[in-house]
């Protein structure tokens, strides 16, 4: 049995949703899944099993910044799990994104350490699974959404307007969180397919998060983006 996610063969599906925040994925499970069952709570890291429109589906919480969702999607993988889809918040940094906005990213900028310590010292920008990238992209519909790149940082309070101006912006990443480098790079390692897609709650140097109705709204269409993209994805290549 794994060591934090107390679940056993058979507990968690082959398509999981990783929210950071317990309250998400219980507010998943308990408004998008049917029959839903808690299988683990050890150390508030809820996870559920359920079903969405017929699929199987997981959602289990990752808690917050990459050593913890690394974690998570190694001992995922020792229970099956096949796909993985982080579902988060994330900070702007790009002047073309508004509020509640969607991102769903090709790649993550990895400016963490975890993922260092999978891949060496270096550059690094570990991608998300195309076939995922487009069932997202195709689902989103006429969501407000973007596509391109993010970047994982473990500094929540370190980055500064003018960095996320000059060092993220200008490089063409669209938003920062702390979650989804890590996710990358696990995935790829241990055979999983994994994605990524976020909702814009703030803008990099301002504390105060968007109004809590656009974000719930925000939020909600990523999750349903992120299940309707599992059912494309189960309708092309049944896992």
């Amino acid at each position: 049995m794994p060591i934090h996610i107390r679940g056993q063969a058979g507990d968690v599906a082959k398509y999981v949703l990783l929210p950071g925040d317990p309250n998400r994925a219980k507010f998943v499970a308990e408004t998008f899944l049917e029959n839903a069952v808690l299988y683990t709570e050890h150390r508030g890291m809820l996870g559920y099993t359920g079903t969405y429109k017929g699929i199987r589906v997981s959602v289990q919480t990752t808690m917050m910044g990459c050593p913890s969702a690394a974690i998570t999607v190694e001992e995922l993988a020792m229970l099956g799990a096949k796909l993985v889809i982080r579902i988060g918040t994330c900070g702007g940094t790009s002047p073309n994104l508004q509020p509640a906005d969607l991102v769903i990213a090709q790649a993550a900028l990895a400016r963490d350490g975890t993922t260092r310590q999978y891949l060496g010292e270096g550059n690094h920008t570990p991608i998300a699974d195309y076939r995922v990238v487009r069932a997202l992209e195709v689902a989103a519909g006429n969501h407000p959404h973007h596509v391109g790149l993010i970047a994982s940082d473990d500094g929540f309070y370190a980055v500064t307007p003018e960095q996320a101006r000059h060092l993220y912006d200008t490089r063409g990443v669209l938003g920062l969180e702390m979650e989804a480098s890590a996710v990358f790079t696990v995935a790829r390692l241990r055979g999983l397919e994994s994605g990524a897609i976020v909702a814009v709650s703030n803008y990099i140097g301002d504390e105060s998060l968007v109004p809590d109705d656009v974000l719930k709204t925000g939020v909600r269409n990523m999750i349903e983006t992120a299940l309707e993209a599992i059912v494309l994805l189960e309708a092309e290549q049944p896992l």
